[in-house]
């Protein structure tokens, strides 16, 4: 069952029912003096049953959601519906840039489209009350034909400065993620990530720290400790199976403390591969384990 179609699932509601009545109250409030708040990568459509679940907030899809290839009459229609409809807040939107004649790098990259296409997310995550675009979009960085990471830079850098600036417009920031290796060649670690950022130097460009593609690179708590100035948002996933967390008996504790050490006081999202029946079971162990950082 995919996380599209788990509301079919009367069992795992029943599970989750069960589950939230016999937890203490704070878990699901998200007090665990670590994480502003816990939410999950869904589509607003299953927004009861991720309430239910423990989320307090949902990270959508951005040609989903905000369509920023359709007019703005049929966004408005989206969000009408989001309002509607959506027990929960609107708080992020992923897979930001995916046209694939949109390319930040590369001899065929567009940067114009690429900033009219940002223009556009940013106006609308805002509209809908959202904060955060995560900038992943392994292809539209994807290194090809010899490109190296030093053109990259020279192009993505001044890319994202203006990009700060319509998102500042906008009242949003830009949380650049780093992507494991077999997703993508260019931002893989941690560091690069923050590295990017520093250089942008512009408060609308921020980091995301992604647990999941962090440990499948190799990055350790003292990676993250050194990236902490610019990280501004939290995703999570175990790396076996990209599994919620509690499935497979990932310790992120030491992650945790290095958030702790420094102060972060974000959000943390699921992002990844779940039944509804495993949710509880996720952001309960997100909060046992931030309890012991």
């Amino acid at each position: 069952m995919n996380r599209r179609d788990f509301v079919r699932n009367s069992a795992g509601l029943a599970t989750v029912a069960a589950w939230q009545l016999s937890q203490p109250s704070q878990l699901l409030a998200g007090n665990h003096a670590l994480f502003s708040k816990m939410g999950i990568t869904a589509s607003f459509d299953n927004s009861k049953a991720l309430k239910a679940a423990g989320a307090q907030f949902i990270t959508e899809n951005t040609g989903r959601f905000l369509m920023p290839d359709q007019p703005e009459e049929a966004f408005d229609a989206k969000l009408a519906e989001f309002k509607a409809k959506s027990a929960l807040p609107l708080f992020a939107c992923n897979s930001f840039i995916r046209p694939k004649h949109l390319r930040c790098v590369g001899a065929d990259a567009t940067p114009e489209q690429v900033l009219d296409w940002a223009a556009i997310c940013f106006r609308r995550l805002a509209k809908a009350g959202g904060k955060y675009i995560v900038f992943g979009s392994s292809g539209s960085r994807r290194l090809r034909d010899g490109w190296t990471k030093e053109q990259a830079d020279e192009q993505f850098i001044p890319l994202l400065r203006r990009m700060g600036r319509l998102a500042e417009v906008a009242g949003v920031t830009v949380a650049l993620e780093q992507l494991r290796d077999q997703e993508v060649n260019y931002i893989n670690h941690i560091e690069e990530g923050a590295e990017i950022v520093r250089a942008v130097d512009h408060p609308n460009v921020r980091l995301l720290a992604d647990f999941f593609h962090m440990l499948h690179v190799g990055d350790t708590p003292k990676d993250l400790d050194k990236a902490m100035d610019v990280v501004v948002h939290c995703e999570i996933a175990e790396k076996e199976g990209r599994t919620v967390p509690g499935i497979n008996g990932e310790d992120f504790t030491p992650f945790f403390k290095v958030l702790k050490k420094n102060g972060y006081k974000g959000a943390i999202s699921i992002e990844g591969r779940w039944e509804i029946e495993q949710l509880p079971i996720g952001f309960k162990t997100i909060a046992e384990q931030a309890k012991k950082a």
